[in-house]
């Protein structure tokens, strides 16, 4: 069964749409993909800039509070050194 050109064309045209959706598809699956794996990437760096600040805040208790252990030793050993010269 032969075709007349008029079908051909059509069909070529069908041929052609169809490609063209399928790639508008394909490209829109990895776009979301990609969007996706940023959302991603972004969530895991808030994450990780929380545990940070947490991580900050922590660590200036521990040298507020080494620093105000120090000042009490700083003041005891000067006591203790005013009594020590107070008895020599």
């Amino acid at each position: 069964m032969a075709m007349s050109w008029p079908e051909v064309i059509f069909y070529l045209g069908v041929l052609v749409l169809a490609t063209f959706l399928g790639s508008v598809v394909i490209v829109g699956m990895f776009d979301a993909r990609k969007a996706r794996r940023q959302a991603d990437q972004a969530d895991d760096l808030r994450r990780l800039v929380q545990r940070f600040e947490q991580l900050a805040e922590t660590t200036l208790d521990a040298q507020q509070r080494v620093a105000a252990d120090l000042a009490e030793l700083r003041s005891r050993t000067a006591s203790i050194e005013q009594i020590l010269r107070t008895v020599e």
